[in-house]
């Protein structure tokens, strides 16, 4: 094994196939194929259809990203999956794919937690983590704010949302102002011509009483489709750019507002976001502003880094190896809620080396 471990990753979480490739920390192929497409005229992600799509495309995807990074199969030291959080039958697929690959080409397979990856991959941005590191994940299923001290060990929730995640509001408000799905990227483009402070829409869980790391936009989400639906009854025009953007605000001053002060609160002068809302520019910019002026520095990778991808996966399966972290079992499972204090399933010991001594990959 050479001093980088090279580890080929797998992503199938939800509804995009992503195989990476990484070699330590330096990304050799981050290959996607998407479904969203698929899904789009139902306004939202359908598992079974998403299953369908993860099928179809892992084996071409797979075949993508070792060719994109110029090596072979048999040069892996490693294979890691996403076994959850996420849909059960598309992580059922994610997992197999792995377990299949791992055994033919007689490699140790790491079942890693789809959160923690997405902390990880910051790495193939920025270097290796700071420890600890506050992370704020913002995605269609989840807002969290995470302290990890090991990123292989050691991850530890301060909060999450209550309800609606983030990314699942900017989906519902895009479906009620019929700009489509998915919600995050139009609600983004219309916001940069609208005025954030032209409707005073609610900030959850703000109060003195509230939890202090806990989100809730719920609220936000009826606040805001109430007003659409009034000036809808009453005859009048909605002003759409003017909605995406206060809403927009919304959202990111709770998030950036909580994740600055979990950093005072703990002491740590690091804050990484991640996640597929984290491709967004107004969440970017407000967190900038605020981590500058608390003396935090800001890690935030590239949009296409944020949203699901195999390079994440991958990116935590090298520092799994890297550190020496026990392999998983034969007997790996795909979790659908599997807790982010878990950042990976091992096994007793590495079944790899005792079941496939060859190499029966071709």
């Amino acid at each position: 094994m050479a001093d980088e471990p090279l580890v080929l990753g797998i992503e199938t979480s939800c509804d995009e196939t992503g195989v990476g490739i990484v070699r330590g920390t330096t990304l050799l192929a981050d290959a996607v194929a998407s479904s969203v497409d698929e899904h789009a005229r139902f306004g939202g992600v359908v598992p079974e259809v998403a299953s369908r799509a993860h099928l179809e495309a892992m084996v071409p995807t797979i075949d993508r990203a070792l060719k994109e990074a110029g090596v072979s199969a048999r040069d892996l030291d490693g294979i890691s999956v996403t076994a959850g959080p996420g849909l059960a039958g598309a992580l059922l697929v994610g997992v197999s794919a792995a377990k299949a690959y791992a055994y033919a080409l007689g490699k140790p397979l790491y079942g890693v937690n789809h959160l923690a990856s997405h902390i990880c991959v910051d790495q193939l941005e920025h270097g290796p983590l700071p420890e600890p590191t506050m992370a704020l994940l913002v995605s269609g299923g989840h807002s969290s704010l995470l302290l990890s001290s090991d990123i292989t060990s050691d991850v530890r929730p301060m909060g999450a949302t209550i309800d609606d995640a983030a990314g699942e509001a900017f989906d519902k408000i895009a479906r009620v102002l019929n700009l489509g799905f998915p919600g995050g990227p139009v609600i983004d483009r219309y916001a940069k011509e609208g005025d954030p402070a032209a409707i005073s829409f609610p900030r959850g869980l703000t109060g003195p009483r509230d939890p202090a790391y806990d989100f809730s936009f719920s609220g936000l989400k009826t606040a805001v489709a109430r007003w659409i639906e009034a000036k809808r009854a009453a005859g009048e025009e909605v002003p759409v750019r003017d909605v995406a953007a206060s809403f927009q605000e919304a959202v990111v001053d709770v998030l950036t507002r909580k994740a600055v002060r979990a950093c005072k609160d703990e002491g740590v002068d690091h804050l990484m976001i991640g996640g597929g809302v984290a491709a967004n520019s107004r969440l970017r910019v407000l967190a900038q502003e605020r981590c500058e002026a608390a003396g935090i520095r800001l890690r935030v990778p590239r949009p296409k880094l944020c949203t699901d991808n195999g390079a994440m996966v991958a990116a935590l399966g090298a520092e799994m190896v890297a550190r020496g972290r026990a392999a998983s079992s034969w007997d790996l499972s795909a979790d659908s809620s599997l807790p982010v204090t878990d950042p990976h399933v091992p096994g007793n010991h590495d079944h790899v080396h005792e079941v496939s001594k060859e190499n029966l990959y071709s």
